[in-house]
């Protein structure tokens, strides 16, 4: 498909640089078919049916931006994906100046050389010394903000708590998955009075999920792999949901997409562990998932293809043009929608 499809006018100032507070109070599009209403995220209990499960992705963001030297040189590198207990790849800022075998100096007795270098702009870089390399990232490292805040400020100590969700524990994300950032305690009592249950998965969301798609065809955009797990027990208690006639809300694309590469053609969950680079555009057939919990992407961005997958690319237009006339807040920080298409035959 034309990747133009997929573009819309966002005003800069839509753009939310720091978080709600408390995170519950987000406002909610919901999207159900083809009607569109106003909510708050603290509302989601009276939106959703008992028997509904929420899936959430309990990956850990890890300070992965990191600014170093090389002689006089200064290079900018963000890490997106691990590749051994050492070794991550990387996108470089002025990666030209680091050729193979070279060392970056990120400062307080923390380095990595140059293992091997890719023509998107990507190096495989190999921490040196003994220590684990999450260690040194803590030491030497900041929050990886997505460039649509990073340009317009630098990151600080609140991002450290604001750019991490609740359900946190595995290390290794570069991104955080954003819609699971408006959850909090309260908002999970309620959810559990109304009788609906909540799964965790792991998929670590690498750097490449805000590389934009420079081609003009969807078909010719690479996606990057990220690393994702669901175990057996998780996913048969998956099966079982939707068995009994549940629902399953995926909390995030990251969840949702988890899901889908472990699927079948009959919708059977299945046990997961390794890479994923599913891209989903119209067209696609969801097998695993009845919903999703999102917040507003970027035009011409993959992940508003796939909600347009979703959806359908009109209303999901008609949606973000609302969205944007009643000052909902967009990306990361932002506010959230729920999209609940019409159930198939």
């Amino acid at each position: 498909m034309r990747v133009d499809l997929f573009d819309f006018e966002l005003p800069q100032d839509r753009i939310a640089l720091r978080p709600a507070r408390p995170r519950d109070s987000a406002r909610l599009l919901v999207v159900e078919g083809s009607e569109i209403s106003d909510h708050t995220v603290l509302e989601l209990g009276d939106l959703l049916r008992p028997g509904d499960v929420l899936v959430f992705n309990d990956t850990k963001v890890i300070p992965a931006q990191l600014e170093g030297r090389r002689g006089a040189a200064s290079i900018g590198a963000t890490l997106h994906k691990r590749e051994g207990p050492r070794d991550w790849q990387a996108f470089l800022r002025n990666g030209k100046r680091a050729r193979i075998g070279d060392t970056i100096d990120f400062g307080g007795g923390v380095g990595a050389s140059v293992v091997e270098k890719s023509q998107d702009g990507s190096a495989l870089l190999h921490f040196a010394g003994e220590e684990p390399v999450e260690f040194l990232l803590e030491k030497a490292g900041r929050m990886p903000l997505p460039p649509y805040i990073a340009s317009k400020r630098p990151a600080d100590e609140e991002d450290r708590a604001d750019y991490q969700t609740m359900f946190a524990r595995e290390e290794g994300a570069v991104a955080a998955p954003t819609a699971a950032l408006h959850f909090t305690p309260r908002l999970l009592e309620k959810l559990d009075a109304h009788g609906i249950g909540r799964e965790t998965l792991t998929l670590h969301v690498g750097a490449g999920t805000f590389l934009p798609v420079k081609s003009e065809d969807t078909s010719g955009h690479n996606m990057h792999a990220e690393w994702g797990r669901i175990d057996e027990a998780t996913a048969e208690r998956l099966n079982v949901v939707r068995r009994s006639g549940g629902r399953l809300i995926g909390v995030g694309t990251t969840s949702l997409r988890l899901l889908e590469s472990a699927a079948d053609q009959d919708g059977t969950i299945h046990r997961f562990e390794g890479d994923t680079a599913i891209f989903i555009t119209p067209g696609y057939r969801f097998r695993a998932i009845d919903g999703l919990i999102t917040n507003f992407h970027l035009p011409r961005s993959t992940l508003f293809m796939l909600v347009s997958a979703l959806m359908g690319v009109d209303v999901m237009k008609a949606a973000y043009a609302h969205a944007i006339e009643a000052g909902y807040r967009f990306y990361s920080y932002g506010d959230a929608s729920l999209l609940l298409p019409r159930r198939r035959a």
